[in-house]
C-alpha cells in the first residue's frame, strides 16, 4: 500500500527544501536563496523511528496577484500536494515574522481540511522566544520554532508528524490482483485502449479531449490473472487545469497512480513523444510504479520517416527510463494488445522481485574485482555488501565506507549492472547507500 504523505508548504524562500533535506537526510531538494527555485513538487522517502512516509516538497505559494509567470502553476502544484497529503507542515520564516503571503498560504492550508503543523523556521538560537500570538493569527494552531539549517527542533517535529500519521491498518494487498492504471495526455486513446483490453464499452470514448473526468475501475482476467483496470482522466499541463472539476480529476488520476502496480503510459504515435508525456513518466517513476509505454495509433504512422520521428522522440525524451518497454499498438485495430498485457505482467513480476542476498553480493564482488569505483582526493569508494530492503519497487541498500562519494555516474553504472544481472525490465529501482557501521 502507498506510504503516508507529508506536504511541506509555505511562501517562497522560507526554507522548505532545506527542511525536506534535513528530514529526509538527503540533498535531493534544490536549495537556493532565490524565490521560486522549486516549481514542481518532488517526493522524498523519510523514515523516523521505523515509521516510513513520503515528504512532498512544493514550490512557494505566491499571491494570486503575483506577476511571476510560474506562480499559478506553482500554486496548483502546492494545492495538489495538500490534497494528496495526510499531514501538512506549514513553514514560515521566523526571521521576518508573519507576512501577507503567509496569511494567503494559511487560507489554502485551512481549506485543505487536513492536520496541520505550523513551523517557524530560521530560529537558529533555541533560546529565542517567539512572538507566538503573531503566529496564532494564522489560524492553524501552535507555532513550533525550528532551524532546518542547524537541525534544532526537527526531531520533535518528526515525533509529532509520526504521531498523527494515519495508522497502517489497511487490508493486506492481494498480490494475485494486478492494479493497472492507464495514464496519458487527453485524447491519446486511453479509453479506447481500456475498452479494447476489457472487451467492453465500459469507458466513454469521444474525439473531444477531457471526456473522462474521473478514474473508474473494471476487473478483467487475462491468462488466469485478475487485473484491475483503471482508466484515468487525461492529464493536461498544470497551466491548463482551470476548472475545479479538472483539478479534482487530476488529483484522482494521481491517486490512481499511487494505487497502481503498473502504469500503461499511452502516447499518441501520430504526434510523437511530448514534454508532457515525459513529465507523466517522471511522475509514475517518482511514485515507484512499474511502467509500460504504449505507442498508440501506430496503424496511422504510415511512413518510415514518421516512424523514425516517433522513435527518435522516444529516445530523446524517455532516455531517463530506458528500462520501460515500449509497445507499438493500436487500440482501434487491436494490434499488439496481447503484447501490452504480457509486458504489464512481466513488469509487475520485476516490480515484486526478490533478489537473494547471495546473488546480489556475488555481483558486488564481481564489480569490486573489476576495479570500477569512485575516487576523490585520495579517498576510494568501497562497497562492502548489499541486500534488498524493499519491494514494489525493488529497493536495494548497499553498505560502504563513504556514501558521500557515490555520484550519479556510479549510481547509473551500478543500476546498469543490476539490470544486466537480474530481470528488472519495466520497474524503477531505489538504490540507497549507507556507511558500513550504520544500523539497518
Amino acid at each position: 500500500m502507498p506510504k503516508p504523505k507529508v506536504a511541506i508548504v509555505g511562501r517562497p524562500n522560507v526554507g522548505k527544501s532545506t527542511l525536506v533535506n534535513r528530514l529526509a537526510v538527503s540533498r535531493e531538494a534544490i536549495v537556493h536563496e532565490s524565490r521560486g527555485v522549486t516549481r514542481d513538487r518532488s517526493y522524498h522517502d523519510c523514515d523516523w523511528n521505523g515509521r516510513e512516509f513520503t515528504l512532498i516538497d512544493t514550490g512557494g505559494i505566491e499571491s494570486v496577484r503575483s506577476k511571476d509567470a510560474f506562480a499559478p502553476r506553482i500554486r496548483e502544484q502546492a494545492l495538489v500536494a495538500c490534497d494528496e497529503a495526510d499531514v501538512i507542515v506549514f513553514v514560515v520564516d521566523g526571521s521576518v515574522g508573519v507576512t501577507d503571503e503567509d496569511e494567503e498560504v494559511a487560507r489554502v492550508v485551512r481549506g485543505a481540511r487536513k492536520p496541520v503543523l505550523l513551523v517557524v523556521n530560521k530560529v537558529d538560537d533555541p533560546a529565542t522566544l517567539l512572538d507566538s500570538w503573531n503566529y496564532y493569527s494564522l489560524g492553524v494552531g501552535e507555532p513550533r520554532p525550528i532551524s532546518a539549517g542547524h537541525g534544532h527542533g526537527t526531531g520533535d517535529l518528526l515525533d509529532e508528524v509520526v504521531a498523527i500519521l494515519p495508522e497502517g491498518d489497511e487490508p493486506e494487498r492481494d498480490e494475485s490482483v494486478l492494479n493497472l492504471a492507464i495514464i496519458g495526455r487527453p485524447n491519446v486513446g486511453k479509453s479506447s485502449l481500456a475498452n479494447r483490453l476489457a472487451k467492453t464499452n465500459r469507458f466513454i470514448v469521444a474525439d473531444l479531449s477531457g471526456t473522462t473526468r474521473d478514474a473508474t475501475d473494471v476487473m478483467i482476467s487475462w491468462k488466469g490473472r485478475t487485473i484491475r483496470l483503471v482508466d484515468t482522466a487525461g492529464m493536461r499541463k498544470k497551466t491548463q487545469v482551470h476548472e475545479d472539476v479538472e483539478y479534482y480529476s487530476l488529483v484522482r488520476a494521481l491517486a490512481a497512480m499511487d494505487e497502481a502496480d503498473v502504469c500503461l503510459l499511452v502516447i499518441d504515435s501520430t504526434v510523437g513523444v511530448t514534454e508532457q508525456d515525459q513529465k507523466l513518466l517522471g511522475m509514475a517513476v517518482d511514485r515507484g510504479c512499474a511502467v509500460v509505454i504504449v505507442l498508440n495509433k501506430w496503424d496511422l504512422v504510415d511512413t518510415d520517416e514518421r516512424r523514425d520521428h516517433v522513435m527518435d522522440s522516444l529516445a530523446a525524451r524517455m532516455g531517463f527510463a530506458s528500462w520501460a518497454p515500449a509497445i507499438n499498438a493500436s487500440a482501434l485495430t487491436g494490434r499488439s494488445i496481447d503484447r501490452v498485457l504480457a509486458a504489464a505482467l512481466k513488469a509487475d513480476a520485476a516490480h515484486a522481485i526478490e533478489i537473494k542476498t547471495s546473488q546480489l553480493n556475488a555481483l558486488i564482488t564481481k564489480i569490486r574485482e573489476s576495479g570500477h569505483t569512485v575516487t576523490d582526493k585520495g579517498r576510494r569508494l568501497k562497497v562492502r555488501y548489499g541486500t534488498q530492503t524493499g519491494r514494489r519497487p525493488p529497493a536495494l541498500t548497499f553498505w560502504c565506507n563513504a556514501p558521500d562519494l557515490v555520484n550519479d555516474n556510479y549510481e547509473r553504472f551500478l543500476e546498469n549492472r543490476l539490470r544486466e544481472a537480474f530481470d528488472l525490465e519495466g520497474t524503477p529501482l531505489r538504490l540507497r547507500f549507507r556507511r558500513k557501521d550504520e544500523a539497518k
